[in-house]
């Protein structure tokens, strides 16, 4: 049983504002995946519904005039994967997606959901992280955008304020031309599992492919929120590709990564974990680039 008060569906992005307005209690629903099954077992119990999932212009990923790539926020993730401009520029966006739940809840699941639920486990929000994503939110004061390390405030608790609905997420050209990329997702099961660390990786290497350009880390469930690992990322840039540098770049991910204890895993666990995956993580991105990795 859904312990449901009321339900209002929004036709048009506007409409889906005005209803956030007039019902100022209301939560958001698209998919469902998540506020159904937290309202079945009591968390939303009596709350009001606004759903946007019909709102179609949400949806679907293209290209924006500067070469931007615009994916909206009512995109399912097994859309996301199969999309020929995400296979093209980002298919890791499309790999770390394909790693959520099974078959159905990729159908159904959208990526606005995943990253609005502010969880740091979301399989897409590493990948974003690595990928310099920014938000699109619309709300009555208009649009604004901001970049995803600033959209998650804390653990559970994004940058949404009153009537505001996250409408896209963009990927800028400059962050995704010439860059190659690797999610590796560590969990207790191979499927339908909530990641025990998550670890995103994305590499740009030299004309000559003998140096790393650029590198971005991003891991999942390495503090309360998705984080970057600068630290690690200033010990790779403008080095050689050897087995020491992709070493050095992983024990530097310590100096910023901050994991809980918890009932998956130990806090030293999954330091040790962060460590290998982004050595390993690296490692395969520069292979993806073209580079080979000297001893």
């Amino acid at each position: 049983m859904y312990d449901l008060k009321a339900l209002y569906e929004a036709e048009s992005i506007a409409h889906a504002i005005q209803l956030l307005q007039e019902h100022p209690e209301a939560q958001i629903i698209a998919g469902g995946s998540d506020v159904l099954v937290q309202m079945r077992e009591g968390r939303r119990a009596g709350k009001e519904l606004v759903s946007i999932y019909r709102i179609d212009e949400m949806r679907g990923i293209s290209y924006e005039e500067d070469g931007a790539i615009r994916i909206g926020s009512l995109t399912s993730f097994s859309h996301i994967t199969k999309d020929p401009i995400i296979q093209k520029h980002i298919n890791v966006l499309g790999e770390a997606v394909d790693m959520v739940g099974g078959p159905q809840i990729r159908n159904i699941g959208t990526i606005g959901g995943n990253t609005c639920n502010g969880v740091t486990s979301a399989d897409s929000a590493s990948t974003l992280h690595a990928w310099d994503a920014i938000v699109e939110i619309t709300g009555p004061d208009g649009v604004r955008r901001i970049p995803i390390h600033d959209f998650y405030i804390k653990a559970g608790v994004v940058d949404l304020k009153p009537a505001e609905i996250q409408t896209a997420i963009i990927i800028p050209k400059e962050a995704y031309e010439g860059y190659h990329g690797h999610y590796i997702k560590y969990a207790m099961r191979n499927a339908m599992d909530i990641a025990t660390t998550g670890c995103s990786v994305n590499v740009k290497l030299s004309e000559d492919k003998k140096t790393i350009g650029d590198v971005r880390i991003a891991y999942g469930v390495a503090g309360p929120v998705p984080m970057r690992a600068p630290s690690a990322e200033a010990k790779a840039k403008g080095k050689p590709l050897t087995k020491a540098v992709v070493h050095e770049f992983g024990q530097a991910v310590l100096e910023d990564i901050n994991p809980r204890d918890s009932w998956r895993a130990s806090k030293a666990f999954r330091q040790h974990i962060a460590t290998v995956l982004a050595e390993r993580a690296l490692t395969e991105s520069i292979r993806l680039a073209g580079g080979v990795i000297d001893e």
